[in-house]
């Protein structure tokens, strides 16, 4: 929010030399050696001048505002203080208060920022500086009202006006997103702002406004991958399927090693049974990308609609052998912070925990992943202490499906194929979308020799697949906002 901040600190700053023009020769003098950038000299002249003068705001405020010049902070904000306390509604010392606290991100802010607007009600500025606090601090349906209140004042500002459709977007009023987005189009018209209007365009459901966006792209014959690939999900939204296709096909080759590009076109072709063509590019990505895992399991969910239905399976293992992390849930990764992977300081923590709290179901689930995460062999004490975790977590709360994944996977790498099969459907009753347990489940009954229910259930895994491969689109749009927003 550089910019936005930068237009505050020179909207309070001209607020409070004009407020102080007609004052006293003291005061004349502080405020010109603070245009000189003197502010050594305006300190030593606003402390001799209140000594003076005790009962006048304006020099302790000043006093304060070549204090802030030099960073001293605290400083500053005592000497505002004691000009509230002279003049509680003295609004150059509010203001220089309040954008303090607003440099630190400080929440602070805003009490002081309220009290300006009982002053001066409906003060863009303060608007402005309230919401994106407020954005800053994740609170979106505080911050919407005060951006709707700011008028023009963001018309400039393209941080602002991105963290104002971050809001909306999080809020799911993207039509009122797009009204933002489009003036930040107006601030600044490139491919990355073009991009993000459509994005949040087709999450309205607008796709032909999509389209209309991205046609000086698209239609300039320079278009990047990801314009092409946003006007492709435009054109399939709006139902020119053969538009959609040449876009993705144009985009795989402008970037043919873009992982997401291959399953859009996996995606597409799922959609309009055109199985085999999908299969054949999903296939040529492969050969490009030949440890990505999505890339398998996209090319699995096709080879099912085909019914070759070995051919997939073969696919889901390579994908499950690439991604072996996939079944470490967002309850482990939240309890023990190993978003990074850092499964031996995950290990520690829980064994720590679980001193304490010895019969925790979820803590022993977490240990009995997290063996099963770092390859616990079967027959040694790892492994044995993953089994008897992940049975003690089970017995202890039956319903964490998530124990019984471990559980059945666990079954699964020691021989017992009958029980990993029973906790999979186990698991599969109180989690229907787990598709690390429906895949289990397969492997399971393929050991069994149970081979009937195979077929349906990789329709089954194919179905969660493209339901999975639809949130991510919708994922990705989004993080193309978020990540203008950014503070």
């Amino acid at each position: 929010m550089r910019r936005l901040l930068r237009c505050f600190l020179i909207f309070t700053g001209c607020t409070l030399f004009v407020s102080l023009a007609g004052a006293q020769d003291a005061s004349s003098a502080i405020t010109n050696a603070l245009h000189e950038h003197d502010y050594q000299h305006a300190v030593e002249m606003a402390h001799a001048a209140i000594q003076q003068s005790p009962s006048d705001p304006r020099l302790c405020t000043l006093q304060g505002v070549a204090l802030a010049a030099q960073g001293r902070k605290q400083e500053a904000l005592s000497s505002f203080r004691s000009a509230l306390k002279l003049a509680p509604d003295h609004l150059p010392a509010l203001q220089q208060e309040a954008q303090l606290y607003y440099e630190s991100n400080d929440l602070a802010a805003v009490p002081v920022l309220e009290h300006i607007l009982r002053l001066q009600p409906g003060d863009p500025m303060s608007h402005a500086m309230i919401a994106v606090l407020d954005y800053k601090h994740g609170n979106c349906d505080a911050a919407v009202p005060h951006f709707a209140k700011t008028g023009d004042l963001l018309d400039s500002q393209l941080d602002g006006l991105h963290a104002y459709a971050t809001c909306l977007v999080r809020l799911k009023r993207p039509d009122e997103a797009v009204e933002a987005l489009q003036r930040a189009v107006r601030v600044q018209d490139d491919a990355r702002e073009r991009q993000v209007l459509a994005s949040v365009q087709l999450m309205a459901h607008k796709p032909q406004d999509a389209i209309s966006t991205l046609a000086p792209l698209v239609e300039s014959g320079n278009a990047d991958s990801q314009s092409l690939e946003l006007a492709a999900n435009a054109y399939e939204d709006a139902r020119d399927t053969e538009k959609a296709v040449n876009s993705l096909r144009q985009a795989i080759l402008l970037d043919p090693k873009n992982e997401s590009l291959y399953l859009d076109f996996a995606y597409l072709s799922a959609a309009h049974q055109s199985f085999q063509v999908g299969i054949n590019v999903v296939s040529d990505g492969i050969n490009q990308q030949p440890a990505a895992a999505q890339l398998y399991f996209a090319r699995g969910v096709l080879y099912v609609q085909i019914a070759d239905y070995d051919k997939a399976e073969a696919d889901l293992a390579k994908a499950y052998e690439l991604e072996p992390n996939e079944s470490l849930t967002a309850a482990a990764q939240g309890l023990l912070a190993v978003q990074q992977n850092d499964l031996d300081r995950a290990m520690r923590d829980v064994k720590g925990k679980l001193k304490s709290k010895p019969n925790d179901p979820l803590l022993l689930y977490v240990q009995a992943d997290v063996l099963t995460q770092k390859g616990a062999e079967p027959g040694t004490p790892d492994f044995q202490l993953a089994m008897q975790s992940a049975k003690r977590a089970v017995a202890l709360r039956p319903t964490l499906a998530a124990a019984r994944a471990v559980l059945a996977k666990l079954y699964l790498d020691s021989g017992q194929n009958r029980e990993a099969a029973e906790q999979c459907r186990k698991a599969l009753e109180i989690a229907p979308k787990d598709q690390a347990s429906l895949y289990r489940l397969i492997q399971a009954l393929r050991k069994t020799g149970k081979t009937e229910q195979v077929p349906e259930l990789l329709k089954r895994l194919a179905a969660l697949r493209q339901e999975s491969a639809k949130e991510q689109k919708q994922r990705s749009r989004f993080t193309l906002v978020e990540g203008e927003a950014q503070p």
